[in-house]
Formats: C-alpha cells, structure tokens, sequence
C-alpha cells in the first residue's frame, strides 16, 4: 500500500507521530503554490518565511530517511493548486490511501473535505499534535453561555494543564497581572539587540519574484531574521528566556520610537508555522522561571503565559466557533477605505508612521502596535474591516487566519459587535502617548482636539462614540465613555464631528 500524506506550510511539525516511522511506502507532500500566494497580497518576507521553512523542513524529512514530494514554486510541472498536485501525485505514484492533518483555516478545511470526496481513495485525518486544545474545546467550555469571556477560559486552562497553580489556586495568588503589564518604558533597564540569524535569501527571493507573485514590503535580502527550522525556533526560545522573560512583562505594552521589538520573544512565526510547540515553550519559559525566581517575577511570567495558553487558544476556539460567518461580519456598519498610507507609511502622525513602517520593515508588530496604533486608527475613521483584515492578514509574517481574523475583525475592529471583545479598543491620543513617545517628535498635537496641528486620533475617537452610539447604548462597559461624550457642550461636540469630518474626507494628506 502506497500512502500520501499532505504537510500544509503551517504543518512543520518535526515532533509529529507521523514521523516516529519510517516507511518507503509513505509519501510527504509539500507544495509551494499561487493559491497560497496569491488570495491575499503578502509581504515579502511572509513568503520567504514560509518557503524557506518549508523546504528547511523537507530536508530535514529526506536527511531521516522519509520519502518526500516537494514542489516549488518554480517548477514547471506544479499546477499551483492543491487538488490539481494532490491528483498528480496519486497517479504518479500509485497511491492507495491519503491522510491529512487538520488545517487551521477554514478554507483549506473546506478545500480538503472536497478533495477527499473526489480523489476515490480511501482518506483519514490526523490532528495536527500542536495545541493546548481541540478545535471544539472552546466551543463546549462556553456550551449555553451569552458571554465568551477570555479570562475565564484562560483560568480553566490554567488548572486543566496545572500551569503557575498551587493545587486549584493560582501561584503567588492571583490569576492575572495585567495591571503589572502596563507600564511605559522609560529607559529604565537596557533592551538586549533582537538575536540575529542572518540568513541569506536572495535566491529565494529571486524566484519569488521570477515566479511573478505580488508581493509588498522591504527585506533585507543578506540578513532575513526570522527563524525558518526547529533549531533556530529553539536558539530564539533560549534566547527570549535568558535575556528577555526578565522584563518582558512589566513593557510587553510598551512603544519606543527607536526600538522594534523591545522584550518580545518574536516566536510568533515559528509557533504559527508549529516549528515548535506551545507546550514546550511554555515548558521550558516556566523550568527557567522556576530556576531564577529570585531574578524574575511571576508578572513578567503569567503575562507571556496568558498571551499563549490564553489569548492564542481562545483566538482558535472562537474562531471555529464562529465561521464561516464571522469573515463577513460588520456589526458597526464601516465602509470607509483604507488610507493609502497603510502600504507606505508615508503620514505625518508619528505613531502611525513608525508601527507601520516597522510593520512594511519587518513584517512584524507587536500587540499593542497592531490594535491601539494601526487597528484604532482604521476603527475611528470607520474603515471597512475586509480591507483592514486583507491588510493585516498580507503584512505580517506570523498573520495565518485562524489568529489574525478574529483579533482583527473582532478584537481590533468589533466587526462582530462584541463576540470577542466586550467593547471597542479604541482611545485618543492620550493612550498613545502614556504607552509611547511617539507624540514628543510629532507633527500634531497630542493635547489639541480643535487646531490646525490637533492630534487626529482626538477628534476622531469623539466623533466615533457619536456616530456609533447606538451599537453601545446597552454596552455596561462603555457607559463611562458615554457619559463623558454626553458632558460635552454642543457646540464643542459640533466642532469635533466637522473636524473628524474634514480628516475623513482628507485622510491620504495627514
């Protein structure tokens, strides 16, 4: 019996049970293809990420001994479509039985159901041995309720997997330390340099670009810095856990001008891609805690932990549970274009010109850049979120929908009218600059709402609140907000709303 097994390009999971035998009569299949490339508009190093890891991979498979298929995406034999390569290689080698992991979007999900319906051979399905969870868990943990809180999931999750608990308790006695996460950074301890790999990518890139796949965004051709095999995941982990876990959550919110990554573990793209695991991060960031307890405090621990066991995991429980619905969601009814600016970071508003710009640069932007800088500012202009997610999902190398979707279209645009979050993450500049110091070498002003040089995001996040108000007139979370807006004088609310107007209407000139 000759069997296929298909490896998507987030499937480069070297741990798998699948690998634990090694049978000639077993064929992996990897393919680099234009129907991957080419439904979204994406970043340069987004596809050099994923070919790269993905022949990484492969070679690693041939050099243990398993027989690999691998097409890429020059050969002139590769149909660029899954089913088309998944029939070919049937014929070819005379396949009798085909397996699959189950796909993390929804839309290989449904291309694989079909597959298997056509290709008149026996099919089976694995799972993809990666996460905490199934991808029901969620779903039967939140089974008659109204409310899909995250924070309660995260607690359970906490306790199912015995992860910082004392028995049923949390260790050094709370859950959450959120409030010790918030801090600026004011140059109070050095930041290490982000640990280089320096990888040279030309070629690859020079096939990219000969293939003619369209693509957006900078890369530094002799020194890409992503990791693209098990073992440079696993340097990155050592790395994040000497050198960074230490304040990594006192200014895990922090924005710094001159600064890109901060104390953040960049495992995102190696996680996304199941290079390495959740589990086994979280098991060697929490055996390092456990040795250096006296250097690091729990706050900068339970803040990475939540990020993984919690934010991530409840981002693919809630987005099963929601699609295919939740890609066409627009609860707040925006329809405004994106501003031109989010391909070039050509604007005056500092903030925005150094998150997106780092965004174009790097294909990277942490949490905070992506939802209170970038994603604020296309929620107060009332942008339409299928351009926001189109974006978002293209730019960032560790943007795979299962995550990206649902904290764009829910969390950072509440697209889905308060499913995920339980009320809008928007602010005006004053956030911005308590967690920055991007508003001191600014064009604007980040005090002034009504002038000529007024920080955008003030009128704007006014205007906002009018204009939505009736999406939030029952929302016990925006009540303050609310209120504030009732409190101010007509005539000043008038001027706000003609001018956030006047920046809608001019957005490309700010």
């Amino acid at each position: 019996m000759n069997k296929l097994r298909l490896i998507l390009g987030d499937q480069l999971n070297l741990k798998h049970s699948w690998f634990e035998i090694h049978d000639p009569n077993t064929f992996y299949l990897l393919a680099e293809m234009r129907q991957e490339t080419d439904y979204v508009k994406h970043h340069i190093q987004k596809v050099v990420g994923f070919f790269t890891a993905m022949r990484e991979f492969a070679a690693t498979l041939e050099s243990e001994n398993h027989q690999v298929l691998y097409y890429q995406i020059s050969d002139p034999e590769n149909p660029q479509n899954l089913e088309t390569i998944i029939s070919d290689c049937i014929a070819k080698h005379n396949i009798t039985h085909f397996e699959h992991q189950l796909p993390d979007e929804y839309r290989l999900d449904q291309q694989l159901k079909s597959i298997c319906k056509n290709i008149n051979i026996p099919s089976a399905i694995s799972d993809t041995e990666h996460f905490f969870t199934s991808r029901t868990e969620l779903s039967d943990f939140f089974e008659g309720k109204k409310s899909f809180l995250m924070e309660s999931f995260y607690r359970a999750m906490r306790v199912k997997h015995d992860i910082l608990m004392v028995g049923q308790n949390p260790l050094g006695g709370k859950w959450n330390y959120d409030h010790s996460n918030r801090k600026k950074y004011k140059g109070e301890v050095e930041i290490p340099e982000p640990k280089n790999l320096k990888k040279a990518v030309a070629e690859i890139v020079a096939e990219i670009n000969a293939a003619g796949i369209k693509t957006f965004g900078s890369i530094d051709v002799n020194n890409f810095n992503w990791p693209t095999s098990r073992k440079e995941s696993l340097e990155i982990l050592k790395y994040f856990c000497l050198h960074l876990l230490e304040h990594f959550g006192d200014y895990q919110d922090a924005m710094v001008t001159d600064q890109k990554f901060l104390f953040h573990s960049r495992l995102s793209f190696a996680m996304n891609t199941k290079m390495i695991s959740p589990k086994e991060v979280l098991k060697t960031v929490l055996n390092f805690y456990h040795k250096h307890s006296d250097s690091v405090q729990i706050s900068e621990v339970e803040g990475f932990v939540r990020q993984i066991l919690g934010w991530r995991e409840y981002m693919r429980g809630m987005y099963w549970k929601q699609m295919p619905e939740f890609a066409t969601k627009n609860a707040l009814e925006n329809y405004n274009k994106l501003p031109d600016f989010y391909w070039t970071a050509d604007t005056k508003m500092n903030c925005l010109k150094h998150a997106i710009g780092q965004s174009l640069d790097e294909a990277y932007a942490h949490h905070i850049q992506r939802l209170m800088v970038i994603g604020n500012f296309a929620l107060l202009t009332q942008t339409n979120p299928d351009e926001v997610d189109e974006w978002y999902l293209g730019v960032y190398i560790d943007a795979v929908e299962w995550v990206e979707m649902p904290n764009t279209r829910g969390m950072s645009q509440y697209a889905d009218g308060g499913i995920i979050a339980t009320k809008p993450y928007v602010s005006s500049g004053s956030y911005i600059n308590k967690m920055s110091d991007y508003c001191k070498d600014c064009h604007y002003d980040v005090k002034d709402k009504l002038g000529e040089k007024a920080c955008p995001f003030n009128s704007l996040y006014w205007d906002f609140l009018d204009e939505k108000r009736n999406h939030f007139a029952h929302n016990p979370r925006m009540t303050m907000m609310l209120s504030l807006l009732d409190k101010l004088k007509p005539g000043e609310l008038a001027k706000l709303k003609e001018k956030a107007q006047s920046l809608k209407e001019n957005v490309n000139t700010l």
